[in-house]
């Protein structure tokens, strides 16, 4: 297992998919992107998609996503995402009563009881107490992650040296 933060955008896209059968359809599916923001977000989105999908598509929704943190598997078997919400437990200095706050998560499994596993497993590395309040599998086809290039495969050079190199 291994987690990311960044900031995280729900996106859907809307395209004719060819079916098995052959026959053409209209769908809309959901991906997940991090960006800096929402611009960035329908950039990245339609760079990832144009690479899956020959013909038009849309994009039909963009939003922030609620999740804190993404937990990645490394699993192949792990196609699946769900929606995690964890309530950490603290107790109020003040008061001597216990206090809940909610903390969603997005976690890739193959299965419900793999999604708790990860879960657990990510969390056993923390000290903080905590309840698996909800988790539901979600209808996300995948996540697209940020993928910062090797310094051998990055192009260091200033944009204008590009420009005059080029002609």
């Amino acid at each position: 297992m291994r987690t990311r933060t960044a900031e995280w955008f729900e996106t859907k896209i809307k395209y004719e998919k060819t079916m098995e059968d052959g026959q053409q359809k209209k769908v809309t599916e959901a991906y997940v992107v991090d960006a800096l923001s929402f611009t960035e977000a329908e950039r990245r989105i339609t760079e990832e998609m144009s690479s899956y999908i020959s013909g038009e598509f849309d994009v039909a929704d963009l939003k922030k996503a609620s999740y804190k943190e993404i937990f990645f598997s490394d699993a192949d078997s792990a196609d699946r995402w769900y929606k995690t919400k964890l309530q950490f437990i603290t107790i109020d200095e003040k008061t001597e009563k216990e206090k809940r706050s909610n903390v969603y998560y997005l976690v890739q499994a193959a299965t419900l009881p793999e999604a708790v596993s990860n879960i657990n497993e990510v969390m056993s590395g923390t000290m903080i107490d905590y309840v698996i309040a909800s988790i539901a599998e979600t209808q996300l086809m995948d996540v697209f992650e940020y993928q910062m290039k090797k310094k051998e495969e990055r192009d260091d050079r200033p944009e204008y040296e590009e420009a005059v190199t080029e002609e």
